[in-house]
Formats: structure tokens, sequence, C-alpha cells
């Protein structure tokens, strides 16, 4: 492991409440030091970073990616989503289970694990699945899984509707101390559409899905956690009324805890009419480029792209800690699945690398300071994992394991996705600007992605 100190960098790191220069002083993968700028003489053998003028955060912690592997392996593997996450300055991934076959027993788990030894640069958590084979009829052996090392449960695109089958996992999730994080959607509601409900669908003749169908199930979840006791995790929310159902659930004391994607506080439905949507304001923290065209699938996600006003209202839940974590939804496609009509089109974008320069757009205009935007990438999923059983760091604390990030908030650079690391080159950000960009990430004492030698 490296031996490094890392000088003169602007230190956030919320959970310990520092937001000042500091030195940092690493020996063999550990904190050796935090230290006023200039007091510490680098030891023999030491590397001296640089980091004046930059932010040094502890690394980020995504609670939802897709890695793809095993199965699908020709849109991502869990070598390729770990390069990615590094470059994006993520040191810790928790994989969702939809794979081939899911990930559903103890042995499917192991697997994960072990190929993440093996060929990942990050710290990866596998996520297991609620139900056998997520088909939403019978339990998977919860009990068994999370003694495998599961993190959560999820059938993640397939929200688990029966809902004593919910009431079961929550209880289940009472034994293990894991929560089980739900897709919230209604299926009836949800079939068929590819789009959000509302004036943008019906100019382009998709079919519609209405706040309501994310907003159904998370009251019922909510409702079932307070029955049980049990812990929900809610992911990937986009609308104000499901923020509003959270914030009251929560003022109760109800467990639930909730996560939202960058491009659910940053982009609106106006994107999906390409370039010609900037005329239609308000289109969200970034301008649309002037090279995307209308029914680009790239803006298909689920759920979809929503509205300025739910924008602001997730904007305000992660300002005021209703929205626990940031979370990338990270979706890699192969190109195919995106060749196709848009009601056609897989859902997702492939998030990891451009998060952080996404995200800065909302800090840049005032939207959501530095610090808050840091805490939901640290502290706030470092805790749920902590509670969960699961100690990674995602806080600086002298004599522990270090994983880091340095970060310049105002560099500029343009998405190129035949640039990224992982498999999956869908996002709708291809040729857009940015400003705020990863440098480098160490994780476990060792540098898994150097900006500095792009």
């Amino acid at each position: 492991m490296g031996n490094y100190v890392i000088r003169g960098g602007r230190v956030i790191d919320p959970a310990a409440g520092l937001d000042r220069p500091l030195d940092l002083v690493i020996e063999g993968g550990r904190l050796r030091a935090l230290a006023e700028p200039g007091t510490v003489a680098p030891p023999d053998g030491f590397k001296v970073i640089d980091a004046a003028g930059l932010v040094v955060a502890p690394g980020f912690i995504d609670l939802h990616v897709h890695l793809r592997e095993p199965g699908h392996e020709h849109k991502e593997t869990i070598a390729t989503g770990t390069g990615a996450a590094a470059r994006g300055g993520f040191t810790t991934v928790c994989a969702m289970p939809n794979t081939d076959p899911p990930i559903d027993t103890p042995e499917r788990v192991a697997f994960v694990y072990e190929r993440a030894r093996e060929a990942g640069v990050v710290r990866v958590l596998p996520i297991a699945c609620v139900s056998r084979g997520q088909a939403g009829r019978e339990l998977a052996d919860l009990v068994e899984l999370a003694a495998a090392g599961a993190f959560g449960f999820s059938d993640d695109g397939r929200p688990v509707h029966d809902s004593r089958l919910m009431r079961r996992a929550l209880e289940y999730g009472l034994l293990t101390g894991r929560p089980v994080i739900d897709h919230c959607e209604e299926p009836a509601l949800a079939e068929g559409a590819s789009v959000n409900e509302g004036p943008v669908a019906g100019r382009l003749g998709l079919r519609g899905m209405p706040a309501a169908a994310e907003e159904i199930p998370v009251a019922r979840n909510i409702a079932l956690a307070e029955l049980t006791g049990g812990w929900v995790h809610l992911a990937h929310l986009s609308t104000r009324g499901s923020v509003e159902l959270v914030r009251a659930a929560k003022g109760r004391g109800v467990r639930v805890t909730a996560e939202v994607c960058p491009h659910h506080l940053t982009l609106t439905d106006r994107w999906l009419l390409g370039a010609e949507g900037n005329a239609c304001p308000p289109v969200g923290a970034i301008p649309i480029p002037e090279t995307l065209g209308p029914y680009d699938t790239r803006t298909k996600v689920n759920p979809p792209l929503r509205t300025w006003s739910d924008c602001l209202a997730l904007i305000e839940a992660v300002r005021d800690g209703t929205i626990d974590v940031i979370a990338t939804d990270h979706a890699p496609h192969h190109w195919l699945d995106k060749a196709c009509e848009y009601g056609q089109a897989a859902f997702g974008i492939s998030g990891l690398e451009t998060a952080f320069g996404l995200l800065m757009s909302l800090v840049h205009a005032g939207l959501l300071d530095l610090p808050t935007l840091i805490a939901r990438l640290t502290a706030g999923p470092g805790r749920i994992l902590e509670q969960a059983g699961f100690q990674v760091p995602y806080t600086f604390r002298p004599g522990e394991p270090v994983d880091l990030v340095v970060l310049d908030p105002d560099a500029t650079w343009e998405v190129r996705p035949e640039e990224f690391v992982s498999l999956g080159k869908n996002t709708p950000l291809e040729g857009v600007t940015l400003r705020g960009r990863v440098i480098l990430t160490i994780f476990s004492g060792e540098v898994v992605f150097d900006g500095r030698q792009a």
C-alpha cells in the first residue's frame, strides 16, 4: 500500500464536521495524521500530492449500481464498472441483483465478492433479491443471504407488488438488520409508459407515467415499515409527492431512508424534446446540448425524468436531509438496447463517470452547497451501511483505512462517452461541458484513478 502526503487541500469531511485546509498523511493505507498545512515534513519514501486549490473528501459511496455480471457482460463487467466508479470518485459501490442468474442464493452473493476481489478496483457490496428469481412470488432465503454478505434485499426494477410479501421481507429485515430496497412503481399505472405523464409526453405522443405510479407504493412501503418496525430504503425517488411522504414519515419516526439520482436532480422531461426543449424553460440545471434530438433514447430512464418543480423539491430534500443519499443508478447498456424506437428502448443512464460534474451544476447555480453534496455522497450512505453492519471508510479517522477523492470543483470538461471506462456509453450528456471534475481517487491507500495523467 502506498504512502502519501496530500498537501494543502480544502478537506471536506461532513461526518467529522471538517471544512478547512489540512494536510493528510497516509501510511500503509491508513490515515496517520491530519495536520495544519505545511507543518508535516514528508517522511522518506512518501509521495507528495499537491492539492492546493482542490477539495479532498472521503471516497464517494454509491448504494445503487448495476454491474451486470454475471450474465450481461456485454453491457458491463465488475472490472469495467468498478473502473468507471473509480473515475467518478466512488470507492464503494453496491451492486443490484438483476443479473442472469439473479443474486438470490448465498453462492451467487459469494460469486460477486470473488469477482470483485479478482477484477474490481474498488469495494463492491452485493445486494440480494427479495424474492426467488425476482419473480415476486416467494421470499428468497433472506437470513442466509444476509449471512453470506448481502448489504440489503431488492428486486430492483421489479417492484415488490405483493404487500404481504413486502411485509414479510420487512420482518425478515428486522432479523438481519438489513434494509429492503424497493423500486417504487405501481405496475398498473406504469405499464407501457416511457416518460413522465404531462405536456411533453402529449406533444411527443408517448405514454406517460404519472407521479402517482411512484407515490402509491411509496405510501404503501411507509405504511408497512410503520406496521412492522422494519427498515425500508426507497430507491431513486423522482417526485415532489414522494418527498412529502418521506418527510412526514421521518417526522413520525418511521424507519425509512431514501435516495435520489443525479439525473433526477438536474434534468427534466424537456430533454425528451432535444435541443428545441431549451425554448421551453425551465429545462433543469444545465442546458440541453444542441446535438440532442427529440426522441433520443438516451433520455429514457425509470423512473422517468420529471419536471423542474419535482427537481426543486428533490433538491430541497437533499438539503434538509429528508433524502439521505445521492446514488447514480448506473445502468449501462449495449448500444443496440438504445438503437430503436423510444417505447422499445431499455431504461437507464450510464452515470458513474458524470455524477460529480453533473451534481456540481447545482452547486454552481447556488441550489446546493458543496459540503451538503459531499455529505450525501459520503456520510449519508456510509451511515446506512454502518447501520446494516458494514464498516467502510466514509470519514477521516487517524489510524483507520483511507478511501479518498481529490476534486476540482471548477475544472471544465466535455462529456465524451467514447472515453468512458464503462462499457455503457448511454448518456444524454454527450457533448455537454460540465464544471467539476474528479482528479484523483485513492482506495485502501492505493491510487486507482489519476486524472492528472489524462
